[in-house]
């Protein structure tokens, strides 16, 4: 008796396991998205090529993007989720090419403001980068190489938490440690350096070779490194106005900085460039010297934007609201919108009008240095260098998202076009950096894509008027993102 019951359970195993090895058919793929009518915004040669696709059709598939043609050249899928952009401007997702994002907010704020890609650094501005955030940016990192540093994205390794730590000051790696830190960042994923201001000649030129090997993207912001050294070298990014103007200071500067890149000599260089008038040749003859190079500048003007005229209060930008500013470094005043100058605890004794006299004094030396600065980069400009989009946020009273449009802002008072602004913070990131994933909307680009109400060449004020936000090919709900809990 016992041999015939098991008999139907055996059946039934073995009907079990053909089913389970049956060819099973694949799961239906998702519905392609259409973005059906609008006109395609054409980024292309650093915002030189105006060659815009009206009444376009634009398919995406699986995050990225497949079809890009007139309406008559391509036919819209019948399975497909279709969006009417009639009449609208369709624009690659923003890259903001130098800033933190330490939160929830300041990441929901990014996306409202249509970041869609943060080179993300942690710093003691900038806080740690919150890498939980969801919704998020597209993440990537930026690391300090060649030097001690706290925030380093290595410090919590154990074999580099006692190597990196830094002391008073942050002080070069061996060129042995400087190779070993290269492979190990780049095995965490980072895909851009910093070259900071402790780094000599020598060990500048050795890393933005060896980074240039492995695909490593090279940020210089020198000060012990000649900038024409760096610049000879291939660094693809000069950083923050107020530092790379340091490449004019004469070489009896220029020498003391390899033994005092933080102290008075560093002073006395920067007092210097920063004082030029801006008809002096040297600075015409290193404008032409940068513009005729690889480099690339990354002007961050607007750490400067609360100290330029025609600065508004940023708080007010509904975006503003996503943000705590206990994130965020020297805030501006919620009312007045207006930078801050804190004073030091002892200025408390001082009588009222004293300490009013002090902010004053320092606001109006801030604005001052502020258009020294941007006077000079005029000179700059002139010579045609070519310019990648970074709000630095949210150090000096910028905001994320927030300040990259200031940045546009700033750009095209500066002299571009609003398309070569807008080209400087979307397809610029891949001709510069070899990105070729993102920065346009074409085929095999990763599906991040603004549509836009106005024509963002007319007028770069456009570019924040957002109907629709796609990120990796999903449509963002932008109102939800406003709807975050602090």
């Amino acid at each position: 008796m016992r041999p015939r019951s098991i008999l139907p359970v055996w059946i039934g195993g073995l009907a079990l396991a053909g089913c389970l090895c049956w060819p099973q058919e694949p799961p239906p793929s998702p519905a392609p998205l259409v973005l059906a009518g609008g006109t395609v915004v054409d980024v292309t040669n650093w915002g030189h090529s105006a060659k815009d696709l009206p009444d376009a059709i634009v398919i995406v598939n699986e995050g990225r993007i497949t079809e890009v043609g007139s309406r008559a050249d391509v036919a819209i899928p019948k399975n497909a989720r279709v969006i009417d952009c009639s009449g609208k401007y369709l624009t690659p997702g923003l890259v903001d090419g130098f800033a933190g994002m330490n939160s929830q907010g300041q990441a929901n704020a990014n996306l409202y403001m249509g970041v869609t890609t943060v080179v993300a650094r942690a710093d003691s501005e900038r806080g740690h980068i919150d890498f939980a955030a969801n919704p998020s940016p597209h993440l990537y990192l930026i690391d300090s190489i060649g030097s001690t540093d706290d925030w380093s994205l290595l410090i919590s390794r154990k074999e580099w938490s006692a190597k990196l730590k830094e002391g008073a000051h942050p002080v070069e790696l061996s060129p042995q440690d400087t190779a070993r830190q290269l492979s190990d960042t780049a095995r965490l994923g980072t895909r851009a350096l910093w070259l900071g201001w402790d780094l000599t000649a020598a060990n500048s030129q050795l890393i933005i070779a060896r980074a240039h090997q492995m695909g490593l993207v090279t940020y210089g912001e020198f000060v012990s490194t000649p900038y024409d050294v760096g610049i000879q070298a291939g660094v693809d990014v000069l950083l923050h106005m107020g530092h790379y103007e340091l490449g004019v200071i004469p070489n009896e500067l220029q020498a003391p900085l390899v033994d005092d890149p933080y102290g008075s000599a560093a002073n006395t260089a920067y007092d210097y460039a920063q004082h030029l008038p801006s008809t002096d040749l040297h600075l015409r003859a290193y404008a032409r010297f940068v513009a005729t190079h690889h480099a690339a500048l990354m002007p961050t003007f607007s750490l400067y934007f609360l100290h330029l005229p025609g600065h508004r209060n940023l708080w007010l930008e509904p975006a503003a609201a996503l943000l705590n500013p206990a994130n965020l470094s020297q805030p501006p005043d919620r009312a007045t919108g207006e930078a801050s100058f804190p004073l030091s605890p002892w200025t408390r004794r001082l009588p009222g009008v004293a300490q009013r006299w002090m902010q004053e004094n320092q606001r109006k030396k801030a604005d001052q240095a502020a258009m020294r600065l941007w006077q000079i980069n005029q000179t700059i400009y002139a010579a045609y260098p070519h310019y990648l989009a970074a709000s630095g946020a949210p150090a000096m009273g910028t905001m994320p998202g927030i300040s990259l449009h200031t940045e546009l802002e700033m750009l095209v008072r500066l002299g571009l076009s609003s398309r070569e602004a807008l080209a400087a913070a979307t397809s610029n990131y891949a001709l510069q950096f070899g990105w070729t994933e993102l920065g346009q909307i074409a085929p095999g680009r990763r599906a991040d894509i603004l549509v836009l109400d106005s024509d963002p060449t007319q007028n770069i004020w456009n570019v924040r008027r957002i109907s629709t936000l796609i990120v990796g090919g999903n449509v963002v709900d932008r109102e939800a993102l406003l709807a975050l809990k602090k």
